[in-house]
């Protein structure tokens, strides 16, 4: 059996090294995706909840930042029941 040379360690450990990143990387985009859909979650659970003040505040404040955040069509898409619904009333509005 021959011995591995130096370059063939340093190369073999160097492959180890990209996998185990590669696999920290995997590991931290799922935890970053959990954060979201927790955070988003919250987020919608707030705004069919109990209108009080923090739910009042959170709807004007999307009302105002969602449109701007979203930049792609098919994002638009998907929270537009969502922006539908805090759209401001037109109720008590005069024509």
């Amino acid at each position: 059996m021959s011995r591995k040379t130096i370059e063939e360690r340093l190369a073999q450990l160097d492959a180890q090294k990209k996998n185990l990143q590669a696999r920290l990387n995997t590991q931290e985009r799922a935890k970053d995706t959990r954060r979201k859909v927790l955070l988003g979650s919250l987020i919608l659970e707030r705004l069919d909840g109990v209108e009080d003040r923090f739910s009042a505040d959170l709807r004007e404040w999307l009302r105002r930042e969602l449109p701007g955040f979203l930049t792609r069509d098919n994002d638009k898409a998907i929270f537009g029941d969502l922006l539908k619904s805090l759209a401001p009333s037109s109720e008590g509005a005069s024509p």
